[in-house]
């Protein structure tokens, strides 16, 4: 392993490849800042440009790129409540609420912090871990993968106020519900699609997002206008500091976040989004009945938990492609069709055949993590000053965002119109005290849910049995009774004093 950091430290650092490094980070920081354009728009604008430059060299560009665009994703969520990327939504949660009472500084650094510390925590891991991380990934199996996403559809009490539980399950039906619009891949028919063509492909998740997030935030501004004469969001000057006790409270929270983020990225399919969410919720369960009470409301360590996750995850998910030769998410297939362009083949001879590739992605990470750091945080007062926007201008900037983000991914006025249908109904929703990241967190893992099940019921003939079958499911589904035990004890503990 030292032999191969060493080859890594040689090929990263010359001028060019730090030059690459620094270029990277900067262009997909800004195309992850926008509303609607994620890592795979970042990567897919940059590849040809890396067609000049060696494997290695336009490997470190991109993989710049993929981490850039997460870490400025969470830019959009704090600032406008607008999640473009599904990794960053849960950084909405408590993100939003911090800079609508004049934190966005302080929750903007605290973004950058727990990113800087996950990716790096997460590229050590990466470096000690690789080879023996490969094998767990193969290993997983589709009963796995159910057990996975059910724990994460169990963790719906963390998105729910006190009281509130059958709302938060009510949403996440809903959202389970939505994800099954579209076409039946295992079985070729259409379902719930109407007989219109533009449902086919199903409800695309940007749109879902924009339109219960950001439009309907917009929206709610329009019927809640500011009180006593306010136009706009007054913006501490001094809340880029963080008090001694602010950074002692989140760096438990960053290290557990980091470690659970990077192994949920290790799994092919699992990816950035579910990390966060799953973060979020273990995060809120072990609170304090206290410190719970603030998740939703700015909580640190509700903000602290899903940036560490999702950072973390992405340098995972390099585990099974550099590895196995296995894409665990569209980002990484992206990725993966770069390394073939290149004429290099991931997979286990990668480490003997190509181990300058390899090593120099893993250590491009920590200097990339380093300069994004660097870069972001002295820009934080400027981009903060958003904020100070009156709301006369600062809601239609909103809906031109959300509106344009949705037209430019699939040029059809379709989903427009049906993304201000969306947007309605989640303000009357919200209006009603809904939750909507229970819809979302439904919605993202619909599908993985019903496509794990169907293979799991499979292999075992239509029996339940592989839900006990393998140790690892078993343990799941074990922390999925627990999850669910939890909050109802919690429910019932006041009812008996």
């Amino acid at each position: 392993m030292l032999d191969g950091l060493w080859i890594g430290l040689q090929t990263v650092l010359t001028l060019q490849n730090l030059a690459l490094v620094f270029a990277g980070c900067a262009t997909g920081t800004l195309i992850g800042m926008l509303p609607g354009l994620g890592p795979i728009t970042a990567i897919a604008l940059m590849i040809p440009i890396t067609y000049g430059f060696d494997p290695a060299s336009g490997m470190i560009l991109l993989a710049g790129v993929y981490y850039g665009a997460i870490f400025g994703g969470s830019t959009s969520s704090i600032l406008i409540n607008a999640p473009g990327v599904a990794g960053t939504v849960a950084t909405a949660f408590d993100g939003y609420p911090m800079a609508r009472q004049g934190q966005p500084g302080k929750a903007l650094a605290i973004a950058a912090y727990a990113s800087f510390a996950g990716g790096t925590l997460a590229a050590i891991m990466l470096a000690l871990l690789a080879p023996l991380l490969a094998d767990l990934s193969l290993g997983f199996q589709s009963a796995d993968y159910f057990a996975l996403m059910l724990l994460g559809l169990t963790l719906v009490s963390a998105f729910s106020s006190q009281g509130e539980y059958l709302k938060a399950l009510m949403m996440t039906c809903f959202g389970l519900m939505l994800s099954t619009v579209g076409t039946d891949l295992s079985a070729g028919v259409q379902r719930f699609t109407f007989g219109r063509m533009d449902l086919m492909d199903g409800i695309s998740f940007l749109l879902l997002a924009m339109a219960t997030f950001a439009l309907a935030e917009a929206l709610m501004m329009v019927l809640r206008p500011a009180a006593s004469g306010e136009t706009s969001i007054r913006v501490d000057k001094t809340s880029l500091r963080l008090s001694l006790s602010e950074i002692r409270s989140i760096i438990p929270t960053i290290s557990r976040a980091s470690v659970l983020g990077f192994f949920v990225g290790v799994l092919p399919g699992a990816g950035a989004t579910i990390a966060s969410f799953l973060a979020y919720g273990v995060e809120r369960n072990i609170a304090s009945e206290t410190a719970r009470q603030q998740f939703g409301k700015g909580s640190l360590k509700g903000l602290a938990a899903p940036e560490s996750a999702n950072n973390a995850a992405c340098t995972g998910s390099f585990v099974p492609l550099l590895t196995l030769g296995i894409p665990g998410s569209g980002t990484t297939a992206i990725l993966l069709g770069a390394l073939i362009a290149y004429g290099v083949q991931p997979g286990p001879r990668l480490f003997i055949d190509e181990p300058e590739i390899f090593w120099s992605v893993i250590v491009s990470m920590y200097f990339g993590n380093l300069m994004l750091l660097v870069l972001n945080l002295p820009l934080i007062p400027y981009i903060a000053r958003l904020l100070t926007i009156p709301r006369t201008y600062l809601v239609p900037i909103i809906m031109f965002f959300s509106l344009m983000g949705v037209y430019l991914v699939s040029f059809n006025v379709f989903d427009i119109q049906m993304m201000v249908g969306f947007a309605v109904i989640a303000v009357l929703l919200r209006l009603l005290d809904f939750p909507m990241a229970p819809l979302l967190l439904g919605f993202i893992l619909g599908g993985m849910l019903e496509d794990n099940l169907r293979r799991a019921i499979a292999i075992t003939d239509g029996s339940l049995s592989f839900l006990w079958q393998r140790p690892s499911t078993l343990v799941l589904m074990c922390l999925v009774v627990l999850a669910i035990v939890m909050p109802l004890s919690r429910a019932l503990r006041p009812r008996r004093g």
